[in-house]
């Protein structure tokens, strides 16, 4: 088992705690260098065809990086629950989170076919590559399909070590357990919720928010705020402030994200626009269309967004987003997002955290939600 070392010299100090939540992330990524390195070399001692095609792919795909929102999000719980000295437990559990993001990943890219990922080719379209360049039998998809559902395995056993070796070590090891353990039964409801609502042609706001909660919300920033506070023993009346604080900003970064997949550039997001209109996936933005256009008898509206067959042509996609935009849902859905946020600050405020923090918290939320990062409070 990797023992928990002392950080090397940097924004954290030999032993102290990062000064924000930028150091935090630095720190983190310092501590993901190292557990790979050593997977790595496990694995290579495994079997190499294993090491080169997935274990290194994983490898890749978490170095390549992307937000850290939740390795972040996990400190400031930390320290609005009082964490202060030696940060390893912390920083650990968000080396952690960005390995359990990477399976999510993963995964979500094979069940939604999405092509891009981070800018760069998503996992099983790599492998199908891999698959055709070594003139390989069988359908390429197939293969790469199966393949990319292992190495989103390998992340999440990696995720798990990474925390259990954590929790081991740590007096608050059973509750940290226990917040990882609710988390990762969290993303899976949240996931087959979402397939299920596709699948059935739900349009239902409660079912939505059902969804954005379980997907995203909990799993975004409520679990890694209360796995922090956990960490520096918060009692029940903090983790209830940042329970509320994380529910309210998680679903303020769900809708955003939402927003973008329904009208972001490719360029800037990293991923396509328009798939989950193409797939009719249920959004609150979904939802929300579908509600206005009904109470407003645009007939041309509702049909835009009603279900349809599997394949919308990109002409169909378009009439969607004319849709949300004229029954008033894309405005409507960016006014809840900037009020969620501002729900968030309060709550966190109420935690009793020090003012820095509740700066870095309020940051951090308007990164996520992509709004004013208004006062802190």
């Amino acid at each position: 088992m990797l023992g928990l070392r002392p950080t090397a010299a940097g924004p954290a100090g030999r032993f102290g705690a990062p000064r924000t939540a930028r150091d935090a992330v630095t720190a983190v990524e310092a501590e993901l260098e190292r557990f790979l390195d050593a997977e790595l070399r496990r694995a290579r001692g495994t079997d190499e065809v294993f090491a080169r095609q997935v274990a290194e792919r994983v490898d890749a795909f978490v170095r390549r990086g992307g937000k850290r929102l939740r390795a972040a999000f996990a400190w400031c719980g930390w320290r609005a629950a009082g964490g202060s000295g030696d940060a390893r437990a912390v920083l650990r559990t968000g080396a952690a989170l960005e390995l359990l993001q990477a399976c999510a990943l993963m995964h979500d890219d094979v069940m939604d076919g999405s092509p891009l990922r981070r800018g760069a080719p998503s996992v099983h379209v790599e492998l199908a590559g891999l698959h055709r360049a070594a003139g390989m039998a069988g359908p390429p998809d197939a293969f790469a399909h199966a393949a990319a559902v292992l190495a989103g395995d390998l992340a999440l056993a990696w995720a798990d070590d990474l925390l259990t070796e954590t929790a081991l070590v740590s007096p608050q090891g059973p509750r940290l357990h226990e917040e990882w353990r609710a988390m990762r039964a969290e993303m899976v409801a949240g996931q087959y919720r979402d397939i299920h609502a596709q699948a059935a042609g739900s349009s239902g706001i409660d079912e939505a928010l059902t969804i954005a909660t379980l997907k995203s919300a909990l799993y975004t920033v409520g679990r890694p705020l209360a796995l922090g506070a956990c960490l520096a023993d918060a009692g029940p009346p903090v983790l209830d402030a940042l329970r509320d604080a994380g529910r309210c900003a998680g679903l303020a970064f769900q809708l955003r994200d939402d927003l973008l997949g329904a009208f972001g550039e490719p360029a800037v997001t990293g991923k396509p626009a328009g798939d989950d209109l193409r797939a009719r996936k249920l959004s609150y933005l979904l939802a929300v269309g579908v509600e206005r256009a009904g109470a407003s008898g645009d007939e041309e509206a509702a049909a835009a967004l009603a279900p349809a067959g599997p394949d919308r042509p990109e002409h169909t996609v378009r009439r969607m987003r004319a849709a949300l935009e004229r029954t008033g849902a894309r405005a409507a859905v960016e006014d809840r997002i900037g009020e969620l946020a501002a729900e968030s600050r309060r709550h966190f405020a109420a935690s009793g955290a020090p003012d820095a923090v509740r700066g870095e918290f309020a940051a951090l939320v308007a990164r996520a939600a992509g709004t004013p990062a208004g006062d802190g409070a």
